[in-house]
């Protein structure tokens, strides 16, 4: 290990105290995604504390965003945070230990390779909502950055995989509504084009040819069974491993299948994407030999390495990483703890959890080093 690493790790672990509080304030004060007004001026606080200057360009569309920046250095270094919470559950996704880890290696960074890097944290709320990183990805708040680094919490350690591209979709067969035993008044039944549309898309699914995913529930079906429902609706979570496939081939089918049936039923449709595209995740292949060997320097040897198309899940962070060079790396806090449950915000509020987060903290700024130095 060089002396560089050897000081970055030594001061992270001098902030140790400092990465606790940051996990475990968050944690005791979960807010939901564009509501984490505690969280996001917390970790403001602590940022300008150290001197780092605060901005948010976005203000407007997400006031719990922030960019914090210090450094001058030609080297332009990302760290994103996260801090939503789940309904009920609170982090059960462990975004406490998110922005505790980014927080706490900007600083570190900051503090040791200041001049040779300019440091910011991004503040991404809502990631398990809107996320705010697909809008701040076209808003260009990333643009120019040499590398974004995230470490998730997860029940291992793992590199390497990719993320499903999302983008849910509402689709609404609006009819004409009519009482069933009118002689004379005949309704158009919203509900039945929906059911069509329904077992009709289950042929179309087969017909896709890349890996996806096609979950679909119905919200809306009617009032009252004496009534022809006029309004029937449906959303769906659709995903591929590659957005462009999601974009280009599945959905243009999808909507053109509702609109065939639609018209056969004599209804109106509706179609509205009520989340964002997230695009699929792409770890840059170079940041990421870095932090593997960086990890497995600090004992971390048991580690999964996955393939380029193993994905269980989606996240915003696959935008940034269509723009610059990205990673997401997870850290272990525990064994078999799946995320999104009670025994996973447990974890991601334990002493062990803490305790690996401090240690991806070390892997992270390490790995900052090495961009530096080998670019």
């Amino acid at each position: 290990m060089s002396d560089i690493k050897k000081e970055l790790c030594r001061l992270t672990d001098k902030y140790q105290p400092l990465l606790n509080e940051i996990a475990d304030y968050i944690h005791q004060n979960p807010e939901l995604g564009c509501e984490e007004h505690k969280a996001a001026a917390f970790l403001q606080n602590i940022l300008a504390d150290h001197g780092f200057t605060i901005s948010n360009k976005l203000a407007g569309k997400f006031p719990t965003a922030f960019k914090a920046t210090k450094g001058e250095g030609p080297s332009h270094i990302g760290f994103l945070a996260e801090y939503d919470a789940l309904p009920e559950i609170g982090h059960g996704c462990g975004h406490n230990l998110i922005a505790a880890m980014s927080v706490t290696a900007a600083i570190v960074c900051n503090e040791v390779l200041g001049n040779e890097a300019t440091i910011s944290v991004f503040g991404c709320p809502a990631e398990e909502t809107v996320g705010s990183k697909v809008m701040l990805s076209e808003q260009g708040v990333f643009d120019g950055l040499d590398a974004a680094l995230i470490c998730h919490p997860g029940s291992e350690t793992s590199f390497g995989g990719t993320s499903y591209a999302t983008h849910p979709l509402q689709i609404t067969f609006i009819g004409k509504p009519a009482h069933v035993a009118d002689p004379d008044y005949h309704g158009i039944n919203a509900l039945d084009a929906l059911v069509d549309f329904y077992q009709q898309l289950e042929g179309l699914a087969k017909t896709f040819t890349e890996p996806h995913i096609l979950g679909k529930i119905i919200t809306e079906g009617g009032t009252a069974p004496n009534i022809i429902p006029d309004r029937a609706v449906m959303r769906a979570t659709i995903r591929a491993l590659r957005a462009e496939y999601l974009e280009d081939i599945m959905l243009p089918k999808i909507k053109q299948l509702a609109q065939q049936v639609s018209d056969a039923h004599g209804t109106r449709l509706e179609l509205y994407h009520y989340e964002p595209l997230f695009k699929n995740m792409l770890n840059d292949k170079q940041l990421q030999a870095y932090a593997m060997a960086n990890f497995q320097s600090l004992g971390l040897t048991d580690m999964t390495t996955y393939p380029d198309d193993y994905a269980d899940g989606s996240t915003d962070v696959g935008n940034v990483s269509h723009i610059v060079p990205t990673i997401q790396p997870e850290i272990k806090i525990g064994d078999q703890i799946a995320a999104h449950t009670p025994e996973f915000a447990k974890a991601a509020a334990s002493a062990y959890g803490k305790e690996m987060a401090l240690k991806a903290v070390k892997g992270l700024c390490m790995t900052v080093a090495d961009v530096i130095k080998k670019g």
